[in-house]
């Protein structure tokens, strides 16, 4: 089986974000921790045990922003729930008594919790809950139990502030994104029109081609004939007729040859998805067995689109039956509204692959493939798994235009 893994990066793109999320959440337990030590919090004048126990409890909390990209409701939870928890010891308890001051128990952290409901919600109906939490979380800083302007004004700034910021840069994404898609589109549409303006001329310079050549070649078998007619000896007339008959040959092959030319492509005739089960069946006929798995509606697919995932599967069985004779195959394919994922895995080989099966191909059957994925902006990525076996993954645009009917 061919040997062509595509490093996307993909591992490096996803550490990135998870080293700064730890970055941060340490940050802020630094912050929280010397904000709260110098009086500027809940911190009593004559700490005790217990509010040791709690600038502990605090930094721990205050961790739990190390997953707010995972799990943004539990870090609004945790933050909450701790500001609530110090809150009642304060008052009603009367167990921990800060230094005197309009301040409030909520530590900085909570600033970053806000923005994670609105921004990393993975749901676009968990709108509500986020408005419901961020409004708890709001309540609990601002203490609107315990009139104090500053408190209260401070308090909703605070946890405002992280939801508007979050309101805005996932507006910003999805517009990043819209834009980013019309752009791939244009491009595609640019492609197809330059392909037909390619035909066109070809068209074109093929009908000026026999316009100039058939006359000037038709004079010549005119000449010819004259020439042989007129001529005094027989060899003269010999070689007029052979002119003439070569020039005759020629304006047969010229006009073959421009049909070709003006002849439009009547197009790929590679099958689209709907050919996929039988390609499947045919592997299960050689023994090969393999599983076929279709989730989604396929009329979601544009034809070029079809027909390279056609191509895919294709290329992957045949891989299977000259590298991994025995191997079981799973063949699944995910219809959605704007990507197409195809994933092709097959297992260990049961036997040893025949030389003669091995010999005929010719090695570039990924790398073909590697370079259709690109004119449809798609991403293909083909490696040995850890089981001795060989995965395809391919990822492509639902929509590609293209001149032809929809599948």
């Amino acid at each position: 089986m061919s040997h062509c893994v595509c490093n996307d990066g993909e591992p490096r793109r996803r550490s990135h974000p998870v080293a700064g999320d730890v970055a941060v959440a340490v940050l802020f337990v630094l912050l929280d921790t010397a904000t709260t030590l110098a009086g500027a919090s809940w911190w009593p004048a004559r700490p005790d045990m217990l509010a040791w126990v709690l600038l502990g409890v605090q930094a721990a909390a205050c961790a739990s922003l190390a997953v707010r990209r995972f799990a943004p409701f539990t870090v609004v939870a945790v933050l909450g729930g701790f500001t609530l928890l110090v809150t009642l010891l304060i008052s009603p308890a009367g167990v921990l008594t800060p230094e005197p001051g309009a301040k409030l128990w909520a530590p900085f952290s909570t600033v970053v919790a806000a923005f994670g409901p609105l921004f990393y919600r993975k749901d676009r109906s968990s709108r509500r809950s986020a408005y419901l939490a961020l409004a708890l979380l709001a309540a609990v800083v601002a203490r609107p139990w315990e009139p104090s302007f500053t408190v209260i004004t401070i308090g909703v700034l605070r946890t405002t502030v992280g939801p508007l910021l979050g309101l805005y840069f996932d507006a910003r994404r999805r517009l990043v994104m819209a834009l980013t898609e019309r752009a791939e589109r244009a491009e595609r549409e640019r492609h197809l029109l330059a392909e037909q303006a390619r035909t066109e001329e070809r068209a074109r310079l093929a009908g000026e081609m026999h316009d100039v050549v058939t006359h000037r070649v038709s004079l010549m078998a005119l000449q010819a004939g004259a020439l042989r007619m007129t001529a005094q000896d027989e060899a003269t007339a010999q070689a007029a007729e052979d002119l003439r008959a070569g020039s005759c040959q020629a304006l047969e092959e010229l006009r073959d040859l421009v049909g070709i030319l003006r002849t439009v492509p009547e197009g790929d005739r590679t099958p689209s998805v709907e050919g996929l089960r039988a390609l499947v069946e045919e592997s299960d006929a050689v023994g090969v067995p393999t599983e076929f798995t279709e989730v989604g509606d396929p009329e979601l697919v544009s034809p070029v689109v079809g027909r390279t995932c056609y191509r895919i599967v294709r290329e992957a069985l045949t891989n299977v039956r000259k590298h991994a004779p025995g191997a079981r195959v799973a063949v699944r394919i995910e219809y959605g509204q704007s990507r197409v994922r195809l994933t092709i895995r097959n297992g260990p080989p049961a036997g040893r692959p025949s030389s003669m099966l091995t010999g005929t191909g010719s090695g570039l059957g990924i790398p073909y493939l590697r370079q259709r994925m690109e004119l449809v902006h798609g991403t293909l990525r083909a490696g040995r798994s850890e089981d001795g076996g060989f995965d395809v993954e391919a990822v492509l645009p639902a929509y590609v235009p293209t001149a032809e009917p929809a599948v």
